[in-house]
């Protein structure tokens, strides 16, 4: 069975200043002031528990991680995609980091992102060729902005 094998980061990360943090308090703060305010202390308590938990998970290092591709499917660490879960793929080599934009058919995870280290694009290119419809994809909109943000 043939395959191809690489290690790379869970996701991109960005090293957060205490600025960062500070400008996230102080909006979770504010909305969760204008929420109390208006009313509404369940939305609150929600904003300041999902701002916490966001801010947790942002501060947070990404691991390393293992891609397979192989006739079956692509596992990303340990989460298994197999081709018939998915519709197409993408591969974006013109932003600073090339990644694999896989589109699934699960509603609630429409795109799987996978970053490409190490290795040759167009060898993945041919070999996903083989299993998938090749679409051109752009990362979400929600992806983008937390990425700006610092997400």
């Amino acid at each position: 069975m043939e395959k191809i094998s690489w290690n790379t980061i869970e996701y991109l990360h960005k090293e957060k200043t205490s600025d960062w943090y500070w400008i996230v308090g102080i909006v979770t703060i504010s909305i969760a002031l204008i929420s109390i305010i208006l009313n509404n202390i369940i939305f609150a308590i929600l904003i300041i528990v999902s701002s916490f938990t966001l801010s947790l998970f942002a501060s947070k290092k990404p691991e390393s991680i293992t891609v397979d591709i192989n006739d079956i499917g692509i596992t990303v660490g340990k989460n298994s995609y197999p081709y018939k879960d998915l519709d197409s793929f993408w591969i974006e080599t013109h932003d600073s980091y090339p990644r694999i934009l896989l589109k699934s058919k699960k509603v609630f995870m429409p795109f799987v992102v996978v970053l490409i280290e190490n290795i040759e694009s167009e060898k993945i290119h041919e070999f996903l060729l083989k299993h998938l419809p090749e679409e051109e994809h752009t990362e979400p909109l929600l992806e983008k902005l937390l990425l700006y943000f610092g997400f």
